[in-house]
């Protein structure tokens, strides 16, 4: 087969159709760099273009669509690229009730949008990309910190709905503006779809209700990832959400690909241990991870790539044996 461009491999991927080789993409943060448009814009760059993954996932800091509610962070070395939260603005109950909407133009959403502007005139539809989109719950985390959201939702759940209608509205806006843009997909994070931190029908409400509301309005879109964080994840209550791809720490955690691609219709994305395989394997052991994941799924509705990010002490050689393992099958 002659070979495909990044948006035709995709496609056909998506359809469960024969592809000239087996699609790959992996992400991950850029410290630092991440502070300004310009920085992340041309980190992601230098990123792609060493290596042509079939998509680009762009990977804010996670606090690029909260700082204009208060939110304070800073780097600390975190090996995954992530930064430490120093200020939650939400302590109380009562404080979610002052959450106002955001202006997707302006701050620091603003700027989220002008890298968008600047990676698509770069790119100009040669491959695809796709902004990331923390889940309503996923924001209330990072305003109120993990053990006091779990506090409010179960003591004080009517505020906290409060606050999760208002981040949802903010997110909505948001999306609406990436269609002006013209991207191709939303990566849709959900970090709470898990059995140790939420009961499956605390997830239904203050999870699931939302989550739907957003990829509702991300319908337009045609490549949108799914990505459920963590391990004992709720595989049930999720692989009917309206994506194109599901992602999760399929390495750590039920259920396999196997097992996934059996109960959805949609693509899957995995294959490669973040970090046991990629940050501290060898070429050799992420070949041979990537062979089995590629045996697993014989190849149909599968994009190769890790449950998460790529840790950034990831070495050069591991990154380019799981692009290269695409093409030997």
């Amino acid at each position: 087969m002659a070979p495909l461009d990044h948006f035709t491999r995709l496609q056909r991927c998506l359809a469960g159709e024969p592809v000239d080789r087996i699609p790959v993409a992996l992400w991950r943060h850029f410290p630092v760099d991440d502070q300004t448009p310009e920085g992340l814009v041309a980190a992601i760059i230098n990123f792609q273009d060493s290596y042509d993954f079939d998509f680009v996932k762009v990977t804010p800091a996670s606090s690029y669509c909260l700082r204009d509610w208060g939110v304070t962070d800073r780097w600390e070395g975190n090996p995954e690229g992530t930064r430490t939260y120093t200020h939650y603005p939400i302590q109380n109950p009562e404080d979610w009730e002052g959450l106002p909407l955001l202006d997707p133009e302006r701050g620091a959403l603003g700027d989220a949008l002008k890298a968008l502007r600047l990676l698509k005139k770069y790119y100009d539809g040669k491959v695809p990309i796709l902004q990331t989109i923390f889940s309503p719950l996923a924001q209330a985390k990072n305003l109120v910190g993990e053990d006091r959201l779990i506090l409010h939702l179960r003591t004080a759940p009517d505020a906290l709905h409060i606050g999760l209608k208002q981040i949802t509205e903010t997110t909505l806006a948001f999306i609406d503006a990436l269609k002006s843009i013209g991207v191709d997909g939303i990566f849709y994070a959900i970090q709470h779809a898990r059995f140790s931190l939420l009961a499956a029908s605390e997830f239904a409400e203050f999870g699931r209700a939302y989550d739907l509301r957003i990829l509702e309005a991300a319908r337009d879109f045609w490549l949108n990832v799914g990505h459920v964080h963590g391990e004992n994840i709720m595989f049930e209550q999720v692989r009917d959400y309206p994506v194109q791809i599901l992602n999760w720490h399929d390495q750590q955690t039920p259920p396999s690909l196997k097992e996934a691609l059996e109960q959805v219709s949609v693509a899957v994305c995995g294959g490669l241990s973040q970090w046991s395989t990629m940050a501290l394997g060898t070429p050799e052991d992420v070949r041979r991870e990537a062979f089995r994941a590629i045996e697993e799924t014989q190849g149909k509705r599968f994009v190769l790539g890790t449950g998460c990010v790529l840790p950034i002490i990831t070495p050069h050689g591991n990154i380019k044996a799981a692009c290269d393992a695409t093409i030997m099958v």
